[in-house]
């Protein structure tokens, strides 16, 4: 079976059931693990895929994704060149367990997907705090403006779990920018910085701790800006298990304090 994946999250998943001898393509942002995804022909970023490459690479399934705004439209050009796919839209946690199983079953590895989930599950799960006692976790997708997931994400599930709770995790949305002046009325406890798109180590959580409208927020007065790549929070995969324990690593030094 030949595949190709248009996400960074299809390409982890792939990896961790096993199947990354299957891959024959991959998008320009899929970068873990390196020693899998370093030779392989890549079909371009994921908002500007080259269709034309694909259908030369004569797979059996392209894994495409809808959790990218924009993605439907190359969805609609792999429709038109009468290629094999699935674009999965994850909004929750349970979400993304179910795509893992759904791409094993695909890949011929159900057995293995299960035992992925299962894995995940075993770790990823609730820790008792009251509701009252929650800190208040914003994540960032983006600085300016800041862009912060909402309840259709499954990183309010994970911060939920983790034992914190979303600033805004009740609104019915993947995300949406927030201007500053409603950051600060939000007064987080913790602020994330995860931009998409960049480089870990090229994160400036300066940008957050030096912005005059959050002077007086208590991610800032208390020093709780912190980092956590977004390839732990923000791609709908196995490894959203280290961006669960990186979460409650936070969310627990701030009850203890």
């Amino acid at each position: 079976m030949r595949v190709v994946s248009l996400a960074c999250s299809n390409t982890e998943i792939v990896h961790a059931l096993g199947c990354g001898p299957l891959l024959v393509g991959v998008d320009d942002h899929s970068d873990w693990p390196v020693e899998l995804v370093g030779p392989l022909p890549k079909v371009g970023p994921d908002l500007d895929i080259d269709v034309e490459k694909v259908a030369a690479l004569e797979p059996d399934l392209v894994l495409a994704t809808l959790t990218v705004p924009g993605h439907e439209k190359v969805v609609d050009r792999l429709e038109a060149a009468g290629l094999p796919w699935i674009a999965p839209e994850p909004t929750s946690l349970e979400d993304v367990y179910r795509d893992i199983v759904d791409i094993g079953e695909r890949l011929g590895v159900r057995e293995r997907a299960d035992e992925v989930v299962a894995a995940m599950r075993r770790e990823i799960r609730a820790v008792e705090v009251p509701e009252d006692e929650r800190p208040a976790v914003l994540v960032q997708w983006w600085p300016k403006p800041v862009i912060a997931p909402g309840r259709a994400s499954w990183v309010t599930d994970l911060i939920v779990l983790a034992g914190g709770r979303n600033p805004i995790g009740d609104e019915p949305v993947k995300s949406r920018p927030i201007a500053d002046d409603e950051v600060a009325a939000l007064a987080p406890d913790v602020v994330s910085v995860s931009w998409c798109g960049v480089d870990p180590a090229k994160y400036r959580p300066e940008v957050v701790r030096d912005n005059p409208a959050f002077t007086q927020i208590p991610a800032i007065v208390r020093d709780r800006v912190v980092c956590i790549p977004e390839a732990w929070l923000g791609r709908p995969g196995p490894r959203l298990l280290d961006g669960y324990r990186a979460l409650r690593e936070v969310i627990e030094a701030v009850r203890g304090a």
